[in-house]
């Protein structure tokens, strides 16, 4: 791939940001002050520093490589190749997952708009659109995807933006008090308030899945990540606040919080500002998704994972037989509508690439060579150890079913990894007939 052609360190941020800011924001401070009260912004600020330390030791990693994969090639070169299979298989299947439930999003957004879209048949057909629409960007290559991703993502923001611009001068104090309901803020409502709130975080490793298709990636990407987590988390804050102090304890009251607190400030043109905002926040990220989805298929194939041929490009150097798998999957289980439960183990899944991820800083330590130029996690193995713990606290803490799921998945795909070993002997075994 020409250098000219890779994604920069802006459009690398953005991108970032992109796939972080979905429609979890749109509607989860609701439930946060149903679960906590006011100080449940005090738990989406512990949920940042945790994805913060989480996104430290992808940083450390992400600068020893410089190809496609993410947390599938930092386990695979930690822990070997079965962990790294289960690991890169369990990446690619909560993408593709995570990419369906957006698709629904999306249509349920759009069917407020436009009612006949809960029929199954213009709900399919617009399922299909959207699909091949993805296919045909993704398939002419990384420069038609970037201006879109990058177009898209500050569209997206804009509502936010004047959302915390305008809302700020609407913030009652009473509204935060009391910060404290002696009803709610007790440590086993703190635990699912953070799991809960969590999710609002989940997205930002897949920027390090598309490594490879990155200028001076060592350099670029743990940097970019760090201003994607601290944007983020800086945004996050600022509309809890707002929310909080516009609403109080009413935002509980209301599925679609953003829309209640701008109809309060500005009315019905409050209310469609952050409709739009909304379709134009799940149109970006479903953009954003479908770049990075198929890449973590050709990781594996460059691999021997998967079959050689996923990872084939054409001449505008884009993945086209992964796209198209991967996006056809995407739009399979969307039609089906499966995708609500395979989406509990998508969402905890993202611990099966966080945990090896941090773990995989303390191996490396020992296995590679520091470059004293890249990005090294301050304070020897303290935060990665800190992350591994609360990650699995969090874990433990999830819907038991969730859990099950989760390592269900990860039990049946394992005898993949032995059969795929078979075949790849077979073929050595030709060739050298």
């Amino acid at each position: 791939m020409e250098k000219s052609t890779k994604l920069g360190f802006w459009s690398i941020v953005l991108m970032g940001i992109n796939i972080i800011i979905g429609s979890g924001i749109f509607l989860i401070p609701g439930t946060g002050v149903k679960l906590f009260g006011p100080a449940s912004i005090l738990v989406l600020i512990f949920d940042a520093f945790l994805i913060f330390m989480v996104g430290l030791c992808f940083a450390e990693c992400a600068s020893h490589f410089n190809e496609n994969g993410g947390a599938y090639v930092y386990t695979r070169k930690a822990f070997g190749n079965f962990w790294g299979y289960e690991v890169g298989i369990a990446t690619w299947a909560t993408r593709i997952v995570a990419e369906a439930t957006i698709y629904a999003g999306l249509i349920t957004a759009l069917s407020g708009v436009f009612p006949q879209l809960q029929n199954p048949g213009p709900k399919y057909a617009l399922i299909t659109v959207i699909g091949l629409a993805l296919i045909t960007l993704n398939v002419m290559g990384i420069r038609i995807s970037k201006v879109f991703n990058n177009i898209l993502t500050v569209s997206k923001l804009l509502p936010l933006i004047l959302l915390i611009a305008v809302g700020i001068f609407f913030l009652k104090p009473t509204n935060f008090q009391p910060f404290f309901p002696p009803e709610l803020t007790h440590m086993s409502n703190f635990s699912t308030a953070a799991v809960t709130l969590f999710y609002v975080f989940v997205g930002f490793e897949g920027l390090v899945v598309v490594a490879g298709e990155m200028k001076n990636t060592k350099r670029n990407l743990p940097l970019a990540l760090l201003v994607v987590l601290l944007s983020v988390t800086i945004i996050y804050s600022l509309i809890f606040a707002v929310s909080i102090g516009v609403l109080g304890t009413n935002l509980s009251n209301t599925p679609v919080p953003l829309q209640a607190v701008f109809s309060t400030i500005a009315g019905p043109v409050g209310k469609w500002i952050i409709v739009v905002g909304s379709i134009l926040s799940m149109g970006a990220i479903v953009v954003g998704s479908s770049f990075v989805t198929p890449r973590a298929g050709v990781a594996l194939a460059n691999h021997e994972m998967m079959p050689a041929f996923i990872k084939k490009r054409n001449r505008h150097d884009a993945p086209y037989i992964a796209i198209v798998i991967s996006t056809c999957l995407v739009m399979l289980i969307a039609y089906s509508g499966t995708f609500v439960v395979l989406a509990q183990i998508a969402s905890v899944a993202r611990f099966v690439q966080y945990i090896p991820t941090c773990l995989s800083v303390i191996r490396f330590r020992k296995i590679i060579d520091h470059d004293p130029n890249a990005f090294k996690v301050p304070f020897g193995i303290l935060i990665p150890v800190i992350a591994t713990v609360i990650s699995l606290w969090l874990l433990i803490n999830a819907k038991h079913e969730q859990l099950l799921l989760a390592v269900g998945f990860l039990v049946v795909i394992a005898p993949f990894y032995f059969l795929t070993n078979v075949r790849k002997r077979h073929v050595r075994e030709g060739k050298a007939d």
